[in-house]
């Protein structure tokens, strides 16, 4: 009933041209597939989460992210020369070099136990059936970024180097129907609504794999608009927030109909990667587990503070029920679980291709956290049989470069949901 009485104001609200409703009218209300609603996530996001996992992004355990940017890529030759200033990744300052040097050495050279647990964890990292490609952090290519000195924002990055990464990612990674492609569905109305008429035909795992690409998508989208270069003259660089940006991607006039479904799509995701981190919260509350960086006070600090963060992640009322995910035959649920897990490994060697090198790094460690979250989900079995005791092999195990991935991956899509309530109220201050 609530919807047939707005439905005519919306349709009204859109037709006379109000560009915060082509945006944002459509995201409201009950999320597809899903249990919960895009007012919930808002209210449990900016009020409460944001601000805590902000802070603990912030320490020196989660800002620095080993990674190889130098990975040839392995479909097609791509340069990695990017002559764009923006796209280069700046080194590490001599302080965080030190800082480095004794989180690597706690990481690799601990006490005994420890270093007995560290096997256990790369055996086991080796055996893992992975959601995404994990960079070799023993590479002399690999080294350590601070994510803090590289923050994601709008390079200059674009045009057909950047629209080949996501046609790549939407039409050879989504099933092989040619539809998926956004930068098609934008095109005609016709297209985009015989997408989504195919969409909803197709099993709840499919479904939801667009939805996951297509959020992650929209998230980076959004950091873009909201971290824009808006002046860049001999005496400052100026970055903010440019609804221009944000309308040419989301408007629902200016991407037919496209725009407000895929930050529908961003809130699915949002659920996804919240329901990771509330079930991993036992590998977490391990006495054996630390967040090593050679200071043991803030070490406990920070760890107490991510427990915190967890215990609110499992107290949100409405996560996503991933029982509903390869619930049917067995085989066939098996088998479609392989064809996900090979589309999304197969995406995250997509992004050796990525041109500009700060959104290569950004768009590994996105791609990473999200496939760490999808191992996460479907290793309830191993996570529940997680050892009382460190002399036991753990039945599950995250590296390092799995745990800064995932937290900082979420970090973007939380910083996302809290964008969009800025440019509701920027678009509301252009009427």
């Amino acid at each position: 009933m609530k919807l047939v009485v707005i439905a005519p104001l919306l349709l009204l609200l859109e037709v006379s041209g109000y560009a915060e409703c082509r945006c944002f009218c459509q995201v409201t209300g009950d999320l597809d597939d899903c249990t919960c609603d895009v007012e919930t996530i808002d209210r449990f996001n900016n009020d409460q989460l944001f601000p805590k996992l902000q802070s603990l992004l912030e320490s020196d355990y989660f800002r620095f992210y080993k990674v190889n940017l130098n990975k040839p890529c392995p479909f097609w030759t791509a340069s990695n020369e990017c002559g764009l200033r923006d796209c280069a990744v700046q080194p590490c300052s001599p302080v965080s070099l030190t800082l480095i040097y004794q989180l690597s050495v706690l990481v690799f050279v601990p006490s005994a136990e420890t270093r007995e647990a560290l096997l256990d964890w790369n055996k086991y990292d080796d055996e893992a059936e992975r959601f995404c490609v994990v960079d070799d952090e023993e590479s002399p290519d690999s080294q350590y970024v601070d994510l803090l000195l590289n923050p994601e924002r709008f390079t200059g990055y674009k045009g057909p180097e950047a629209w080949q990464i996501w046609n790549s990612i939407y039409e050879e990674n989504c099933f092989n129907f040619v539809l998926f492609s956004p930068f098609l569905m934008t095109r005609t109305l016709f297209a985009a609504r015989t997408f989504y008429s195919w969409l909803e035909g197709q099993c709840v795992e499919k479904r939801a794999f667009f939805r996951l690409v297509s959020g992650l998508h929209a998230s980076i989208n959004i950091h873009l608009s909201a971290r824009y270069l808006l002046d860049d003259s001999w005496f400052q660089k100026k970055w903010g927030h440019n609804v221009s940006e944000f309308r040419q991607r989301f408007d629902s006039e200016l991407t037919v109909g496209e725009g407000p479904k895929r930050l529908r799509n961003l809130y699915f995701l949002y659920l996804i990667e919240l329901r990771a981190l509330a079930k991993v919260l036992p590998f977490f509350q391990q006495s054996s587990f630390q967040l090593y960086t050679g200071r043991p006070e803030e070490d406990q600090k920070h760890k107490e503070q991510l427990l915190d963060i967890l215990q609110l992640a499992r107290s949100f009322p409405l996560h996503f029920d991933e029982a509903s995910l390869f619930a049917g035959d067995e085989k066939e649920a098996a088998k479609l679980k392989e064809d996900i897990r090979l589309a999304f490994l197969n995406i995250s060697r997509i992004m050796d291709c990525v041109g500009c090198f700060k959104c290569r790094l950004w768009g590994k460690l996105q791609t990473q956290g999200l496939g760490t979250a999808l191992k996460i989900l479907f290793s309830e079995r191993q996570i529940e049989a997680l050892p009382k005791s460190s002399n036991q092999r753990p039945s599950f195990q995250l590296s390092r470069q799995e745990i800064v991935s995932l937290f900082n991956a979420f970090g973007r899509i939380s910083t996302s949901v809290r964008e969009l309530k800025n440019f509701r109220v920027l678009l509301a201050e252009e009427q």
